[in-house]
């Protein structure tokens, strides 16, 4: 190949890029000459993909539940990822804040979806049996999906709706943590107490969560929204899409596995509790929680019937 004036001009931009570091250009080219090729098998990894699946039992079902599980989690990084971006950058614009929120749209539209691998894609006497061997592990305990709701929204918004007037967005933050919405969906359903669920689950992330509320404080999605121009506030695109994400993991979201425990453990009178003992049908519903991101972009009579509508449709193609 000959070593045209293109190649001439690449070779000496290296060479200033790796002397601004201080390192030599020529010891780089000789790890490019000895280096293997990168195998797709290899980059993604995907020997170690498929090890990572351990089911408890032998019903083969059990790996669906698993692989979705693992691929939220995945999504959920995502996400994450596009929240750190938007929160750390130093001169946020309309432009660059409407791109992320939308790439964290679609992580959750790609989810709710294809929930359908769950509300339709195991037997139920599969899943009614391999269940009991996860005890007490719950999809509630997805510390990352409580990151995201963190980092969505003043922490003043995830406190239970029954308290929430006594606090406001200066309020404690480990005040508020203690009457945070989620703990009542993890109350065993006979006496209230906390279920083992709730107890690790604080255990293990309590202090992390706390800590990650005060980093998020002044950089979450909405206070990053404030930040932004007047105009760019203003845009109807970004409002919209900032309902949107509201809509897709207040409501969208929550109903999707709402769709699939009524599916798999309702039965009338003597519903069957969620793994852990979870009150999934007082904790899912987004109408008992009213928990909103961005109240401010809705109208009274909107947050009135916070997710009613769509209950009642989930409620309607389960009969």
């Amino acid at each position: 190949m000959e070593i045209n004036q293109e190649m001439i001009e690449k070779l000496t931009r290296l060479e200033h890029k790796y002397a601004a570091m201080g390192q030599d250009l020529s010891a780089y080219l000789d790890g490019l000459l000895y280096s293997d090729s990168v195998k797709y098998w290899d980059y993604i990894q995907v020997d170690t993909l498929l090890s990572l699946q351990k089911p408890r039992t032998a019903f083969p079902d059990e790996v669906i539940f698993i692989m979705y599980h693992q691929i939220t989690e995945l999504y959920f990084n995502l996400a994450l990822r596009e929240f750190d971006q938007i929160g750390q950058h130093p001169a946020l614009t309309g432009k660059f804040f409407l791109e992320r929120v939308t790439r964290i749209n679609r992580y959750f539209e790609a989810l709710t979806n294809s929930f359908e691998i769950m509300i339709d894609g195991m037997e139920k006497e599969q899943f009614l049996k391999f269940r009991m061997a996860l005890l007490p592990a719950s999809g509630f305990q997805s510390a990352q999906y409580r990151k995201i709701e963190i980092s969505s929204t003043d922490f003043v918004n995830l406190v239970h709706k029954d308290v929430r007037s006594s606090y406001d967005v200066n309020s404690s933050i480990e005040a508020m943590f203690e009457q945070i919405y989620w703990k009542e969906g993890a109350t065993e359903i006979s006496t209230g107490a906390k279920t083992l669920t709730l107890k690790e689950f604080e255990d293990r992330y309590k202090s992390e969560f706390i800590t990650y509320a005060h980093e998020r404080r002044g950089n979450n999605l909405w206070q990053s929204y404030l930040r932004l121009p007047e105009e760019a506030q203003n845009d109807p695109k970004i409002i919209n899409a900032l309902k949107q994400n509201d809509i897709n993991v207040n409501i969208n979201w929550p109903l999707a596995h709402y769709k699939s425990a009524v599916r798999y453990l309702q039965h009338g009178p003597s519903d069957i509790p969620a793994t852990g003992g979870t009150n999934w049908q007082k904790y899912l519903p987004p109408r008992f929680q009213k928990r909103i991101f961005y109240p401010l972009l809705w109208n009274a009579e909107e947050v009135s019937e916070w997710g009613r509508k769509w209950v009642e449709k989930v409620l309607e193609e389960v009969k």
